[in-house]
């Protein structure tokens, strides 16, 4: 397994949608294990294919600390709320080092996809667990969690990317 470079915001990749997986190989079972080790040595809760470069409908996530986690992954995932609630929740991405912000998000999800052997795979969740699977597939359709900030929240954040150290290198 390799730990794979994590791309940054101001990367176009991360701002394409990523495209259906239609081969389930070992290329796509090394990706989600390089995928894996590069977000457990990240100390990230998930990671989309994009924020590594790679323009495929991925996701792994490792929620298994928080109540009724999990951890996985998940190829070319839909998923749909269960109820109209919300909340909002602190929200940070490895691929915006330092920024965290408060995102509103649906509480539970129903999550259907298919696993690397391409076998269907559906599960429902709330909490962290349910927050990472709305953030993931977002990066997946190129929508970074700054655009799902509110107005001044974004500005603010877009300020502190603008001096911090990692985007002007």
């Amino acid at each position: 397994m390799t730990v794979l470079p994590i791309r940054l915001f101001g990367d176009p990749v991360l701002t394409t949608r990523a495209s259906e997986v239609t081969e389930f190989n070992a290329a796509l079972r090394t990706l989600v294990e390089d995928m894996t080790e590069t977000m457990a040595d990240a100390g990230g809760v998930g990671l989309a294919a994009n924020q590594v470069g790679v323009l495929r409908r991925v996701f792994v996530f490792d929620c298994a600390h928080a109540p009724g986690g999990l951890s996985g992954h998940v190829v070319n995932p839909v998923w749909e709320p269960l109820g109209e609630e919300k909340e909002e929740g602190t929200e940070g991405c490895l691929s915006i080092p330092e920024i965290s912000l408060p995102i509103p998000r649906y509480r539970s999800v129903r999550l259907r996809g298919l696993d690397v052997e391409g076998k269907p795979v559906a599960l429902s969740a709330s909490g962290l667990l349910a927050r990472c699977i709305q953030h993931e597939t977002d990066h997946l359709d190129g929508v970074l969690y700054l655009k799902r900030a509110r107005a001044a929240d974004r500005k603010e954040a877009m300020a502190q990317i603008r001096t911090s150290a990692w985007f002007r290198a």
